[in-house]
């Protein structure tokens, strides 16, 4: 197991070497950065002595290592819009993410298991092609659009929801205020409901035809013809035979799912004017914000690299046939 950790822990830190070269790059696909940080009515002399001040008249891998020592000691630079560190501004917006994140993640999840498993134990009857239709639905529909339509029904029309605006939970729970976290946390799932479900709906249908696919293939095992054949009841069979094999390929979406609905959010919080790291992303690249683009894309690789580990560690022992 260990060896398994030291070496997972060796191809994450490549991982990451290789996210910090492609956002370094990226840096000078754009031509000289220097601009980005002068006024456009520098002179010619102020540019030249700008570029010598910021290291960017040096050959690039010098460049490359100077900047790989700067993240190691935690300097990522400073934003250009915010005009100080832009970890700091990265971070500042990070909980917010991830607070829409959990919400949209937790709500397919509890709702992909039991959908899933429905429509598997019904197969081939209505019940089932209604679920499979939704889902299908679901991975067709972009959550841009969804949540648009959700704006314009729920909260234009029928005025249920808000159309934009948080209410921060996470932040004040960090802080230690955990009364004022748990106080607003009501108010906090309400703003986070139309948001949630555009960014989870498409994890939901993914998960809820993951889920079904399983539990089939599970529920023909000749495990569990056995378990039936012994007089076992049907809900003991499905909870403690078929669910429990047929979780482990969803434990691995799951760990995944997390990672991937962080990096989905970025249209969905423009649209409901949520204020995370995907819409400050947006806006960063709008301004030509470079610090802040780097800083958010190694924090959410760092984010997505921990939970690929977690998942496997996790897999390894809730299925005792996996060896390392």
């Amino acid at each position: 197991m260990w060896t398994f950790i030291v070496r997972r822990l060796i191809q994450s830190v490549i991982v990451i070497i290789g996210v910090t070269f492609i956002s370094f790059v990226a840096l000078q696909i754009g031509g000289d950065p220097t601009y980005l940080y002068v006024s456009e009515r520098a002179s010619t002399e102020e540019i030249e002595a700008a570029r010598r001040a910021l290291g960017f008249d040096r050959p690039l891998h010098i460049q490359y290592v100077t900047y790989i020592s700067n993240l190691l000691q935690g300097d990522f630079g400073n934003s250009l819009t915010f005009r100080r560190p832009a970890i700091d501004v990265v971070l500042q917006a990070l909980p917010a993410t991830i607070e829409l994140t959990l919400f949209a993640l937790i709500l397919a999840i509890s709702l992909a298991i039991p959908l899933g498993v429905f429509s598997a134990l019904y197969r081939g009857t209505p019940v089932d092609g209604s679920i499979m239709t939704v889902a299908m639905l679901g991975q067709s529909i972009p959550n841009f659009w969804l949540g648009i339509m959700m704006i314009m029904l729920f909260g234009l029309q029928l005025r249920l929801f808000p159309i934009s605006g948080h209410v921060p939970f996470l932040m004040p729970l960090l802080q230690g205020e955990i009364v004022r976290a748990f106080t607003q946390l009501p108010q906090a799932l309400y703003y986070m409901i139309m948001p949630g479900v555009a960014v989870g709906f498409y994890s939901l249908s993914r998960n809820a035809r993951l889920v079904r696919s399983s539990m089939l293939e599970v529920l023909g095992q000749d495990y569990v013809r056995t378990a039936r054949s012994k007089g076992i009841s049907e809900r003991a069979v499905v909870v403690r035979h078929a669910l429990r094999n047929a979780w482990l390929p969803v434990v691995t979406m799951i760990g995944l799912e997390f990672g991937f609905l962080l990096g989905g959010v970025v249209v969905v919080e423009m649209v409901f004017s949520w204020p995370g790291i995907g819409r400050l992303v947006f806006n960063a690249i709008s301004q030509r914000d470079i610090p802040v683009v780097q800083a958010s894309v190694i924090v959410l690789a760092l984010i997505f690299i921990t939970l690929n580990l977690l998942v496997d560690l996790i897999y390894a022992r809730i299925d005792p046939r996996v060896k390392y």
